[in-house]
């Protein structure tokens, strides 16, 4: 399933954009690698979100989602960033799974 950043309104197409992202980057086959997720705090307070996918040969591939800014900026295996999406409609993040990521 493809979905474009103008169509990203919830976590869960947010999860699955970053993912199709991250693994076409490096050609990786999305249904092999998972991505893991950590919520980030500023001051006690969720700002967003740190994803990883792990792909072989040690490759970690990532991206960070700043809520404050609705921006999604990627890194490459070597940690560099290579790609910075500014999301044009706000991310739907439901109450419980706010108050579990923090």
């Amino acid at each position: 399933m493809s979905i474009s950043v103008e169509k990203i309104q919830s976590l869960d197409e947010l999860r699955l954009y970053i993912h199709k992202t991250l693994c076409e980057k490096e050609n990786l086959l999305e249904e092999q690698f998972s991505m893991s997720e950590m919520a980030l705090q500023r001051r006690g307070r969720s700002c967003g979100l740190q994803f990883s996918i792990n792909g072989p040969r040690s490759v970690r591939l990532g991206a960070i989602w700043a809520s404050d800014s609705n921006m999604v900026y990627f890194y490459d295996a070597r940690g560099e960033r290579y790609a910075k999406e500014h999301l044009p409609n706000r991310v739907f993040v439901p109450e419980d799974e706010s108050e579990e990521a923090a």
